[in-house]
């Protein structure tokens, strides 16, 4: 490709050849898969020059984009740069294989470590309860920087605790932020429908009109936050029926401050701080009220579970004004 401005050449990360990469991941034989998602394969692999552990994303080939626009979408990948965003390490546009090179996170996604099946819950040792709200400020900590230090601003489309990555140390980095426009040429509309793909994280007004906003990106991050509250997946048709959609079934208890130990993950064994339960709660109900206006920016989030996470045992440094300002319907702060 010729080095003009605005091409290859000035985008902040590194051209693969596609050989390189089916190098890396040994031609992407199965046993280096990773994950699979609506965007693509994702496998692990090594460069061969340099010895680095890469993910690699394969990107679904239907509906591509031409050459063009697909750098474009790079470009702006490759200038979003956070401690909690997983860095792009370099792309591959070689015929018509679109690929994306990422830093590789050795323990996998929250997904992975939260939401497992029982027999596989008894043989690991649960995330306990400093460690939840640690992981929901990382996460809240990289959605701030898409929604409000990025230019121009990014919405996230498809958050979910399979996208919230774990390194060595249980530090979270955000993947597949900013992917929608890779996966379609032109047609705005399909590609949202697209990113819809994950029932029970989106946001009401976004299933209704595909219209989206700050404020569907935290209805979505309030469905993380209730996940690491309760333990359980968002949809799972293998509990009762009122109990299938974890939304749906924690509304009621949203009312009810008194219930919120209800919803404490039973893997937790009662080890967690009661005052720090509820503003965890509380703040989940927040980001879930189902007109946009209403919820929190993610910023407020972000204010409350930093006092949070820096209170493991307890959490005076809470106030009921902070948690106030989220203008918070259905819980009364007070009665914590």
């Amino acid at each position: 490709m010729a080095n003009k401005k605005g091409s290859s050449n000035n985008i902040d990360a590194k051209s693969f050849t596609f050989r390189e990469l089916a190098t890396a991941t040994n031609s992407f034989r199965q046993e280096f898969l990773i994950g699979e998602g609506g965007f693509g394969r994702v496998f692990k692999g090594k460069i061969e020059k340099t010895g680095q552990v890469v993910a690699v994303k394969q990107l679904d080939r239907n509906g591509l984009q031409g050459n063009r626009e697909f750098l474009v979408e790079i470009f702006m990948l490759s200038n979003l740069h956070h401690p909690n965003l997983v860095n792009l390490i370099g792309y591959c546009l070689d015929g018509d294989q679109r690929l994306l090179v990422y830093e590789y996170m050795p323990l996998g996604s929250l997904e992975d470590h939260l939401l497992v099946e029982p027999c596989v819950a008894l043989r690991q040792q649960p995330l306990d309860w400093h460690s939840r709200i640690r992981i929901a400020l990382g996460a809240a900590k990289g959605l701030k920087y898409l929604h409000e230090k990025a230019n121009p601003p990014v919405i996230y489309r498809d958050f979910k605790s399979s996208n919230i990555l774990l390194d060595r140390d249980f530090d979270v980095k955000l993947s597949d932020f900013g992917l929608a426009k890779l996966g379609s040429v032109g047609d705005t509309q399909n590609a949202s429908s697209r990113v819809m793909g994950t029932y029970g994280y989106c946001a009401p007004e976004y299933q209704k009109t595909g219209q989206l906003t700050v404020k569907s990106d935290v209805y979505s991050f309030g469905v993380v936050l209730l996940e690491l509250i309760t333990g359980r997946r968002v949809i799972d048709t293998t509990r009762p029926c009122h109990e299938q959609n974890l939304v749906t079934w924690a509304q009621p208890i949203f009312r009810e401050p008194t219930r919120f130990p209800e919803l404490a993950d039973p893997l937790l064994r009662g080890e967690f701080p009661e005052k720090s339960l509820n503003q965890a709660v509380a703040v989940a109900a927040m980001c879930l009220q189902e007109e946009p206006i209403v919820r929190p920016l993610i910023s407020d989030v972000v204010t409350t579970l930093s006092f949070m996470s820096t209170q493991p045992g307890s959490t005076p440094g809470i106030t009921g004004a902070v948690l106030t300002n989220f203008n918070l319907r259905p819980v009364q702060l007070h009665e914590m």
